[in-house]
């Protein structure tokens, strides 16, 4: 029976693309007397078939080698388009991860959109994603890769653009759009230009190929930073970034997967191309470069918003740096482990807040406070998500920064130093925002902020519970380091760091340490935090405004030497025929003795050029 769905696993991605179009009907409104939830239903029904036949087959896979299944498709020439699909217990993981997230996320939107009559479209739009990232995990293609990422960053567009009426949306979504075009711009290059190099797009060729390939440092240098620059975008890395902040105008739910799985396939997808990247020491040291400025520079952003979603979205790429630090390093297990920790978690924590800003209206921290006395079962999970995220042991995030430090201690004692600074920053930014919601006095927006519908609050407490037994799932899988296995400096550091930065924030935020609004230095140190380095200034005074000249110049060309041009061709046309028009006699004689003096110039001419 097990052997029957590892066979058809290829149907995982299907289940919500059927739902995708069982929504149609729903969408312009050809169903009308229903109104647009069944779209909804429908869609929840296949994600949970979806779920059901990832978990028969995990368990017909689990201990097992992992395979590959090939899908014939197309053959042209020597270019093989057959769909490589690569089982083993990682990638079914990976579309439970996917599936059960997503129907959360489901159920979440019936509470967060009960009054939206764009369920048919939102519904059809998160089946899209869930099945585009499904086909991700499963599939052990770069070509194919490449395609699905294309189809992501589509979806990713129209679910930020979902309320299309307001400007920031449409910005968002534009800004989104664009910026994730930049690196998939950059990893084309590199998909076309490995195929003649390595002879396939498979990864798991690819892994063998680059074992024992030697390239030239330049040639080698060039295709790992272009496959790199794909997953940079997609994890929401500096300097391609600020999309991830603007992205959260769109509905919470499609926040949800974003910002838990989304910016992960980034990183996935680095963990197969990796072994490329290795190829080049320069290529490997951009990796890591990139994730430690990212981490460390959105940790530190982070603590100086005032804004809900935008404090949580720069934790969010404070995590996919240390993703990125953890696969240029080489420990891309460590970096998977992270990624299936780090998704339960910060779903978790958007959700939560995602249901306060729903009933509160705000997003403005400081309009909160006193929500605890009213939302207690949105602070429990909120306060399960912090623990979960950070090093609190014996959550899963603990696990998995502890290995990730005891693993760079010994050879990278710096970059591990930066992992610890990094956890106290995210614990110190977590820990306020909690303060800021539900400690202190209640306030205007908050008198009345009751707990939400069954719908919201449900997945919530699911999930937080899920959280609270990652840490078993990892011992019953064998994950977690045996006690004498265990680095008790790298231990107690990491403790010791996320004991200072929560500790701190609640002396300041809970306590009322001191006085509010909370000032650090000069006004402009606190600025160039809270405007993110002013990196949206920094690329309109560069790249905005070089891409404005010369566009300027381009319209210049345009007008007045190509318009110029044709204008002229035009003008010499009509005055020639103009002028013509004069010479026409009707003769019979005179026309044969026009084009006998024509073809004498012609013969002329010729004769002139060879002579």
């Amino acid at each position: 029976m097990t052997e029957f769905f590892l066979q058809n696993i290829w149907w995982i991605p299907c289940y919500p693309f059927l739902g995708a179009i069982l929504s149609v009907p729903w969408s312009p409104g050809i169903i009308r007397k229903t109104g647009p939830r069944p779209a909804g239903y429908i869609n929840i029904i296949m994600t949970l078939l979806a779920f059901v036949h990832g978990s028969i087959a995990l368990g017909g896979m689990w201990g097992q080698p992992g395979r590959e299944i090939v899908i014939p498709w197309l053959q042209v020439a020597d270019l093989d388009f057959s769909i490589p699909i690569e089982l083993s217990a990682i990638t079914i993981g990976a579309t439970l991860v996917i599936t059960g997230l997503n129907l959360l996320a489901q159920v979440y939107a019936i509470a967060y959109l009960e009054m939206d009559w764009g369920w048919a479209r939102f519904y059809c739009l998160m089946a899209l994603f869930e099945a585009g990232l499904a086909a991700l995990v499963l599939c052990n293609s770069l070509f194919f890769t490449y395609i699905i990422l294309e189809i992501l960053t589509l979806g990713t567009y129209l679910l930020v653009g979902f309320w299309f009426n307001q400007s920031l949306v449409v910005t968002g979504a534009r800004d989104a759009f664009l910026t994730k075009r930049v690196g998939d711009l950059f990893l084309l290059m590199g998909v076309v230009s490995l195929y003649p190099l390595a002879g396939t797009w498979n990864f798991t060729e690819l892994t063998e190929w680059a074992a024992t390939a030697t390239l030239n440092p330049t040639v080698a240098t060039l295709l790992g930073v272009a496959l790199l620059a794909g997953p940079l975008g997609k994890c929401a890395q500096f300097p391609l970034h600020l999309w991830l902040d603007e992205a959260m105008e769109g509905p919470v739910p499609s926040t949800v997967l974003r910002n838990a799985v989304v910016v992960g396939s980034g990183a996935w997808v680095l963990t197969k191309v990796f072994p490329v990247i290795a190829l080049s020491p320069v290529a490997e040291s951009v990796t890591v470069a990139i994730g430690l400025a990212t981490a460390l520079g959105a940790s530190a952003i982070a603590i100086a918003q005032i804004d809900a979603k935008r404090a949580i979205s720069y934790s969010v790429s404070s995590y996919m740096g240390m993703a990125l630090i953890a696969v240029g390093t080489g420990f891309t297990n460590t970096a998977l482990l992270l990624l299936f920790t780090y998704s339960m978690a910060m779903a978790l924590l958007v959700m939560t807040s995602g249901g306060i800003i729903l009933n509160n209206i705000t997003q403005d921290l400081t309009q909160y406070g006193g929500l605890w006395s009213r939302r207690p079962i949105s602070g429990i999970c909120f306060l399960v998500g912090i623990a979960a995220l950070v090093g609190v042991p014996p959550f899963g995030g603990f696990w998995m920064l502890l290995e990730l430090t005891q693993n760079l201690w010994p050879t990278e004692p710096a970059i591990a130093i930066v992992l610890l600074a990094v956890n106290g920053l995210t614990a110190f930014s977590l820990t306020r925002e909690f303060g800021l919601m539900f400690a202190g006095t209640v306030k205007q927006m908050t008198v009345r902020s009751p707990e939400g519908l069954w719908a919201g609050v449900l997945p919530m407490t699911v999930l937080a519970g899920f959280c609270l037994h990652v840490p078993l799932l990892l011992q019953a899988w064998g994950l977690l380091p045996s006690w004498q296995a265990i680095d008790l400096t790298a231990a107690g550091l990491l403790m010791l760091s996320t004991l200072a930065g929560a500790g701190l924030s609640v002396w300041i935020y809970i306590f009322d340490g001191l006085p509010k609004p909370v000032t650090f230095g000069s006004r402009a140190v606190q600025d160039f935090f809270a405007y993110d380095f002013y990196t949206a200034k920094l690329y309109r005074l560069t790249i905005i405004s070089a891409v404005a000249v010369v566009s300027r110049i381009i319209d210049w060309i345009d007008r007045f030497i190509v318009d110029g041009f044709v204008n002229l061709v035009g003008l010499a046309t009509v005055f020639s025929g103009q002028s013509l028009r004069y010479n026409v006699t009707g003769q019979t004689q005179f026309y044969a003795l026009t084009i006998l003096l024509g073809i004498t110039l012609l013969l002329s001419v010729l004769c002139f050029g060879l002579f």
